[in-house]
């Protein structure tokens, strides 16, 4: 996996030694509750050593699983992914691509999300990816403003993804819109 960074983070392949920090993010009910219609929080560490070789097992030159470390002190504080979204209805990806985000409560509002989803968006671009997309929990104002911040169009809702309705948010190769500070 391509190590990817910034002035302020560094993304990386996730490293079994990770396990305790994706036991602990995951097994969050504040990290888990946007995420899917049925969110359940990670019950054991057994549950984090899968997480990581399910995630170490993507092998593709746009897509993939980050761990994301804090440039200063190399501290993990999330995960970025660049995947196949899944459409309503069906079992498996599309050939759609979507970011997402997940940071461990002590990052929240330090800039870390916005800052390694960046960094994907400009990874994805750079593979060859002329659009990215990401959905969110209409209630999750967070990573609203994430992608505003990112100058990803609004979409509006839709429930063509996951079999539930979400606000969709568009990144176009070259045409992106202005980002906002909000």
């Amino acid at each position: 996996m391509k190590k990817l960074s910034s002035d302020r983070v560094n993304l990386r392949g996730w490293a079994p030694s990770d396990a305790p920090f994706v036991f602990d993010l995951y097994s969050r009910w504040d990290v888990q509750r946007y995420l899917g219609h049925e969110p359940r929080v990670m019950e054991n560490p057994t549950q984090a050593e899968g997480l990581i070789e399910r995630l170490r097992a993507v092998d593709d030159p746009a897509l993939g699983y980050w761990a994301v470390e804090a440039a200063d002190t190399g501290t993990l504080v999330g995960t970025v992914m660049l995947q196949g979204i899944g459409l309503s209805g069906t079992s498996s990806p599309s050939d759609q691509v979507e970011i997402g985000w997940h940071f461990h409560p002590d990052a929240w509002g330090r800039g870390y999300a916005t800052d390694a989803a960046r960094v994907a968006l400009e990874h994805g671009f750079a593979a060859g990816l002329d659009s990215i997309l990401a959905v969110a929990h209409a209630d999750n104002f967070p990573s609203h403003r994430i992608c505003r911040r990112l100058g990803m169009e609004d979409a509006g809702t839709t429930n063509a993804y996951y079999d539930a309705e979400y606000e969709l948010f568009v990144a176009k190769k070259g045409r992106r819109s202005k980002p906002t500070t909000a």
